[in-house]
């Protein structure tokens, strides 16, 4: 059994641990000298872990980098060619010319996706959290959608006028941005025509949010914990457009900042998102 005094020096060698100044000093035969090696070879290792996972971030953060740079020169060379395809097509010609730019489009979309999909997973991106306005937000948001939405001649309603108090957040603005377009472009994607999308903002003592709600085809009690999986896609919507990584984009970032999203839904019935941000931390 250990005396008192040796309780100390575990403590104390812990502490240097924690601190990064621990130094073996006891090179004897005791249990304490036979623990100090083993802490001391315990900490090396870890310490040539970091760095081994700090070299293969920044070659995997190189390697996205290049990868998007090599293939976005060529695929704007293709969207541009048939932009200008498109000018001199004829009637026959003009269908094969649209595919031609539909496709670029998707692709453009799936490799911008997978970008953001590697940082955000490999920890290469840092969020800038600041306060912001969620009603600033979520106005942002459905105006960027509002032409998407109008194809369908879907109404987005929102749940707040100007008399509404402003609800402060900490958010990365521009990432936080792109959760809450996700959300709403898949509920605009799976409602049908003429139907309405709710937007509502809540607040709560700790976390504050955007409420999404759509009237569409809704999601299976089975199908609920899965929308959320990377490239997931059901079988009851793959004649719709889409590569599956929308919701899993924005429930990474928001989950990333501290935040979380609910989802409730009922086959038939439509969807309801909440997307939970903390509340912005006044001093």
């Amino acid at each position: 059994m250990f005396k008192r005094n040796e309780y100390k020096i575990l403590n104390q060698m812990l502490d240097d641990a924690i601190s990064g100044d621990f130094k073996e000093s006891k090179f004897d035969e005791s249990e304490l000298s036979k623990i100090q090696t083993k802490l001391l070879r315990y900490l090396n290792s870890t310490t040539l872990t970091a760095e081994k996972l700090g070299k293969e971030k920044a070659q995997i953060e190189e390697l996205v980098t290049n990868i998007s740079h090599q293939v976005k020169t060529p695929l704007t060379n293709i969207m541009m060619y048939s932009e200008l395809l498109s000018e001199s097509a004829t009637e026959d010609q003009r269908e094969y010319v649209d595919q031609i730019n539909h496709q670029s489009q998707k692709l453009n979309g799936l490799l911008q996706a997978l970008v953001k999909m590697s940082r955000l997973e490999t920890g290469i991106f840092r969020f800038e959290q600041v306060d912001a306005s969620l009603k600033e937000l979520a106005e942002t948001s459905m105006e960027e959608l509002l032409p998407k939405a109008g194809i369908k001649e879907i109404l987005l309603h929102k749940g707040w006028d100007d008399t509404t108090a402003d609800i402060r957040v900490c958010i990365d603005k521009k990432w936080t941005m792109e959760a809450v377009t996700n959300v709403l472009d898949n509920a605009i994607k799976y409602s049908p025509k003429n139907s309405t999308i709710d937007m509502e903002l809540f607040q709560y003592e700790i976390f504050s949010g955007i409420r999404i709600r759509d009237y569409g085809i809704g999601i299976s009690e089975e199908e609920t914990p899965l929308v959320f999986s990377r490239f997931y896609r059901s079988k009851t919507v793959r004649d719709e457009e889409g590569i599956g990584v929308g919701l899993f984009l924005a429930r990474q970032v928001v989950e990333e900042q501290g935040g979380y999203i609910k989802l409730h839904s009922k086959l038939g019935e439509g969807s309801c998102f909440e997307l939970y941000f903390p509340n912005h931390m006044r001093m």
